[in-house]
This record gives C-alpha cells, sequence and structure tokens, in this order.
C-alpha cells in the first residue's frame, strides 16, 4: 500500500497514466469516432494540409496522405494496432522469462547453466537484428511480429526473476513451506512468484513501448505487418518522400509513437521509484 500510495503522489506516474489512459482510450473507441474510413482513396485531395492551416482540407484535422486518405482517422486505427503489438509480445516474453527464470534461480544446476548460456548467446546480437533476420525467414504478418517479440525478448525477465528467486530461496518463509511440506511447485509459484511480480510489471511497463518502437521501425524497413494492416512505422515511411510538400503525413505518426513511448517510460520510472526505492538512489 505504501509503494501503491507513493506511485499515485508522483507527477511523473500521474502524467504517464494520464498518457497512457488517452492512447488506450484512442485504442479501444477510436475507430468508432474517426471521421473517414482511413482506407479510402480520394486523389482530388491528396496531400491536403490539415483544416486549421490555410488552404487545409475541410474536415481533415491532420490533413491527408498522398492517396488522400485522412491522417487522423489512420493514426487512431494504428494506435490500436500498436497496442497489440505491444502488450502481446511483452505478455509472452514475461511468461516465457518469469517461467524459465523460476525454474533456473530454484533448481539451478545443469538446466540453469544451459538457459542462460542460451539466453548470453541471444544477447551477443544486436536484438533488433535479430528480430529483423528472424522476421525475413519467418515472413511478415501480425501474429509472426508478436510471436518474434515475445519469444526475442524473455532474457531479461528471465535473468530478473532468476536473480530474485537466488535471493529468496533460502528466506525462512520458503524454508517453513519446506518444512510443512509444500510441493516445489506450490512453493515456487504460491511463494516465491508473487515476489517476483512486482519487478516483471515494472519491466514490463517500460518494455512495451520499446517494442512499439521496434515495431514501427521494422514497418518502417518494409519488414513490418504489411498492408492494408495500418501501422504507425508503414505512415512514417510512405510520407517520408513527402516531408517537403506534406509534412504532416510523418509528422503527427511521429508525435503519436513518441507520446505513448512517453507515457510508458515516465509511468515505468515511477514504478522503479516508488516499488523500488533502492534502485533509483543506488543509480543516481
Amino acid at each position: 500500500m505504501k509503494s501503491l500510495r507513493r506511485l499515485l503522489e508522483s507527477k511523473t506516474a500521474i502524467v504517464g497514466l494520464v498518457i497512457l489512459a488517452l492512447s488506450v482510450l484512442a485504442a479501444i473507441i477510436g475507430p468508432s469516432i474517426a471521421p473517414y474510413d482511413p482506407h479510402e482513396q480520394q486523389l482530388k485531395l491528396r496531400l491536403k494540409a490539415p483544416s486549421w492551416l490555410p488552404g487545409g482540407a475541410e474536415g481533415h484535422w491532420l490533413g491527408t496522405d498522398q492517396l488522400g486518405r485522412d491522417v487522423l482517422s489512420r493514426v487512431l486505427w494504428g494506435t490500436r494496432i500498436s497496442l497489440i503489438i505491444g502488450l502481446s509480445a511483452v505478455f509472452i516474453a514475461g511468461a516465457l522469462g518469469l517461467m524459465l527464470g523460476l525454474i533456473c534461480g530454484y533448481y539451478g544446476g545443469k538446466i540453469d547453466t544451459i538457459i542462460m548460456r542460451l539466453g548470453d548467446i541471444q544477447l551477443a546480437f544486436p536484438f533488433i537484428l535479430l528480430v529483423i533476420a528472424i522476421v525475413a525467414v519467418l515472413g511478415t504478418s501480425l501474429i509472426n511480429v508478436i510471436l518474434v517479440f515475445g519469444v526475442a525478448g524473455w532474457v531479461i525477465y528471465a535473468r530478473t526473476a532468476r536473480g530474485i528467486v537466488l535471493s529468496l530461496k533460502e528466506k525462512e518463509f520458503v524454508e517453513a513451506a519446506r518444512a510443512l511440506g509444500f510441493r516445489d511447485r506450490n512453493i515456487l509459484y504460491g511463494q516465491i512468484m508473487p515476489n517476483a511480480l512486482t519487478s516483471m510489471i515494472v519491466i514490463a511497463t517500460v518494455r512495451v513501448g520499446q517494442v512499439i518502437i521496434w515495431e514501427s521501425g521494422l514497418s518502417f524497413l518494409g519488414l513490418g505487418i504489411p498492408p492494408p494492416i495500418i501501422t504507425w512505422g508503414r505512415m512514417l515511411a510512405e510520407g517520408r518522400p513527402y516531408l517537403s510538400t506534406g509534412w504532416w503525413c510523418c509528422t503527427f505518426p511521429g508525435i503519436a509513437i513518441m507520446l505513448i513511448v512517453l507515457g510508458l517510460n515516465l509511468l515505468g520510472d515511477a514504478m522503479i521509484d516508488a516499488f523500488d526505492p533502492r534502485f533509483s538512489r543506488e543509480s543516481s
């Protein structure tokens, strides 16, 4: 309760929560309130400025792109896709990493050595290059992108969970559970795992923003989710040739990426300060 109170008293956390809440709201109701069909092409309105600028297209608050599609509608639809990818990939990576970290830390031995060395090998490759290589082999689709980011991101969760288990498995409450005849499974999931969840949630909060940036980078390179699914990264790639004549095509998707990642990072930093003050003191 004290940690939660510290979190709610943090201005950084409040700002991050507000940005995140607005992003989630946009993802839920955005497609319903979008003023236009995001796929509808109106070539006579191509590269029209936002309606609040001189000569802007009436009714198109953020202007139109090179095919006359409404930028605001496409940004709203892209919010849902970005959050689905970020949350799904982080959930898969967190669940896989937590399970492997609990097993490695509790049992140790050969299984710990093998899994941790596999993690070291994976960390030897730049993450985004590893993802690009896997996506290039598997193909580009929404499911493939989510699975690749999920499976490739397990290491940080596994290492964190393993360290927590190593610090807790000799504690008195764990020894008492063993003395009472609790099975290893019950000790792991009933006694130790609840103590690791807070750290997992903090890592996941920041990681969602990173996944959104990585996915946008893949889509920008043409290796992400293929059309007609709308992503912010693809909007950036499609609008890049028209920066001089239609800056709004890139600017507003870029602002959307910046805001949602900023909100997640602010919330993650506030959670670190609230739930693990020692970390913030040690890093300062």
